[in-house]
């Protein structure tokens, strides 16, 4: 662990909480970077920092908030491709001018992920096309995710905000295109090999010049992207956004005035920054804490594991999170870039430390990041390709879980499904027109862990998103597949006091020749682990069902009803699985994602996807068997698992008489006590 680690290890609990005192009192807490905390401030202050007053100041980040959430609602309404209209894979931020440092004070519901790369990435994206050369009526675009983070799928559309010819504020839209061009139709796959494989890469440049569309920008776009019919609009719907944001930005300016809008630019980043700050001062002890987690193996080799570590260290009121023990770049595009890494970071210190506050660029004042160029959440160009960014950034956010599970104690929080498993599908129709199916029909959403509030939701976004799951209507009107099943698998919730989230299978059947795309990277392990005395869940896994020779209705029977016949007639796709059995058993042989880099189903083969359970909280036995008893009668829990697990002993037929089962109160009160007994002796 290191000399400071040990050091701090031998001062004891004492030592570490006197030390802790120590820095608390040398710390002014009234102060942050020498200036007066915004909660300590009188009104004179206020208004002398702020150019405004308090009650202004709230009105217009409120305002600012407003006016991200209407761009984001003429998107999710006017939008053409089922990624934004259905799964709001977007999200929309203001950024204050470049003499105030591009600060992102404002920033929409959707995705965190997106959000929190925006500041930067719209500060690369003008300071690279040269502020003197922004004028009225430009929209700037760029998708390099060495640039700005996230993959080239991932458009960012800027539009600077002038008033009185004086640059204020930048309002932008980052959006997934459905198609950005590379080797595979939709771009989602693990197993490219180099940047020139993931698609079209723009750099800053011009979309809009005086409000005129640039034919060349769209020639490029268009010459290189498959699905033009759709991402036009899109386009076309991502511009009248930005007219919207810009003029309500102006209006909000108009009334208040230049000085008090950007003193409500500050002041909303400043309250991000305090209570952050509070946050960390107050919820985490002074301390060195580490955690790790990793990919099962990058798309080119199934030896290949990709382990990530991080070293927290918490001093005071600042953090900084190191990276420096981190595996080397992948050769195939399942890397992230840094400002993914930053944004992990935030997703994590919002979700365990500070939820109370906007997401906006002051979050990450008092935090640092350590990271060397190379890793595989560093890569660098051209042979350490990003496309599947999330699935490293999962990683990062579960190995800061794991650190700080016991700093934070009974408010940890175990990580969620891990591995979002993307399906990405494509063929074409009978008339020969393409389809493509992409983040509707694999493992996309799956269970939280539970907390100390209670049992993990089983069906869920993962961290990092606040997307939509797209209904069954709209993904079977738009792709040539039927959605059978979406259903939770019994005992994959980790057991604890409260049961983590249960895994989720979904089996669509195929019903067009087509290549699909899987890319399952947490199998090996449980994602979901287990806090505060929790159980982890079960790990995912992922199988296809060829057609054979068999009917539609004997392969939508074999999905849906005969589990047997099922196991009997598929091929295991991506997990660990009992070679003969072919189910999945963490015992058995490992089956990796990329050993097809697509995989071919004909007409009337079905894939199966299976999430990752998610990790309990406190003690399984601390649970109360009435909730036992009715996470047996809902087939969360089996009668066995109840024994095994919970120490619950109920006696019925959970399949035919749900409602007539019972407790054994007497036997539960045995084998509880033997339980526990055996746990006293693992200590």
């Amino acid at each position: 662990m290191g000399d400071r680690t040990a050091k701090w290890q031998s001062r004891g609990k004492d030592g570490k909480e006197a030390l802790r005192r120590q820095s608390a009192l040398v710390r002014d807490d009234r102060l942050q970077n020498g200036m007066t905390c915004l909660r300590y401030l009188d009104e004179a202050a206020f208004a002398a920092r702020y150019a405004t007053d308090r009650f202004a100041a709230t009105i217009m980040a409120n305002r600012m908030r407003y006016i991200v959430k209407h761009m984001s609602t003429v998107l999710l309404t006017t939008s053409f491709s089922m990624i934004l209209r259905e799964w709001y894979d977007f999200a929309a931020t203001i950024s204050g001018p470049p003499h105030l440092n591009y600060p992102m004070c404002t920033s929409s519901d959707s995705l965190s992920i997106f959000t929190f790369t925006m500041g930067d990435g719209v500060r690369n994206i003008v300071e690279e096309f040269g502020v003197d050369n922004i004028r009225p009526g430009d929209v700037l675009i760029a998708n390099d995710p060495y640039r700005i983070g996230l993959h080239v799928n991932d458009v960012c559309f800027v539009r600077p905000v002038f008033y009185r010819s004086k640059l204020m504020a930048f309002v932008t839209v980052r959006a997934h295109q459905l198609d950005m061009g590379g080797t595979v139709a939709g771009g989602f796959s693990g197993t490219k090999h180099n940047v020139y494989e993931t698609g079209l890469v723009i750099p800053p440049i011009l979309l809009y010049r005086d409000d005129k569309p640039q034919r060349p920008t769209f020639n490029l776009i268009f010459d290189n992207a498959r699905f033009g019919d759709l991402i036009l609009p899109d386009i076309k719907s991502l511009y009248q956004s930005l007219l919207l944001g810009e003029r309500l930005l102006i209006e909000t300016i108009d009334k208040y005035e230049e000085d008090a809008f950007l003193g409500a630019i500050n002041y909303s980043c400043d309250v991000s920054a305090d209570a952050m700050r509070t946050a960390i001062a107050e919820r985490i002890p002074d301390g060195i804490y580490e955690g790790e987690d990793a990919l099962d193996c990058d798309g080119a080799s199934a030896e290949r594991e990709c382990r990530l570590k991080v070293r927290i260290v918490k001093a005071g009121d600042r953090m900084e999170f190191d990276f420096s023990e981190t595996s080397r770049q992948a050769p195939t595009s399942i890397n992230c870039g840094p400002l993914d890494v930053k944004a992990a970071v935030g997703v994590a210190m919002k979700m365990l430390v500070e939820q109370e506050a906007p997401i906006t660029s002051g979050c990450f004042r008092n935090i640092n990041i350590v990271l060397p160029p190379g890793t595989f959440v560093s890569a660098t160009p051209p042979h350490g390709p990003i496309f599947m960014y999330w699935e490293a950034s999962f990683v990062i956010i579960s190995a800061i879980y794991k650190a700080l599970a016991g700093a934070l104690g009974e408010d940890a929080v175990g990580p969620d499904f891990g591995s979002m498993m993307v399906h990405n599908g494509s063929g074409t129709w009978p008339d020969g027109s393409p389809w493509l199916s992409v983040s509707n029909c694999g493992g996309e959403h799956g269970p939280w862990s539970a907390t100390k509030a209670g049992d993990g939701d089983s069906y869920n976004v993962n961290h990092t998103a606040n997307n939509l799951d797209p209904s069954t209507e709209a993904i079977e009107t738009d792709v040539p597949a039927v959605v059978l099943r979406k259903e939770y698998v019994t005992d994959s919730g980790g057991p604890g006091c409260y049961r983590g989230g249960a895994a989720v299978k979904r089996d669509t059947l195929w019903l067009q020749d087509g290549d699909h795309n899987t890319t399952a990277l947490h199998t090996r392990s449980p994602a979901g682990v287990g806090v505060f005395g929790g159980q982890s869940g079960t790990a995912q896994a992922c199988w296809m069902h060829p057609a054979g020779k068999r009917s539609l209705k004997e392969n939508a029977s074999c999905l849906l009803i005969d589990d047997a016949a099922f196991h009997d007639h598929c091929e295991p796709v991506a997990g660990i699985f009992n070679p003969v059995s072919k189910r999945a058993d963490l015992n058995g042989e490992f089956f990796y994602f990329g050993s097809h880099p697509a995989w071919h189903l004909e007409t009337g083969s079905g894939l199966r996807f299976q999430t990752g359970g998610g990790g309990g909280w406190g003690n399984p036995l601390d649970r109360d068997p009435a909730m036992v008893l009715h996470d047996v009668r809902d087939e969360y829990v089996s009668i066995e698992g109840a024994a095994d697990d919970y120490g619950v002993v109920i006696r019925g037929d959970p399949q035919r008489h749900p409602e007539k089962l019972v407790i054994d109160h007497e036997a539960t009160d045995t084998l509880r006590h033997k339980l526990r007994s055996e746990q006293q002796g693992k200590r």
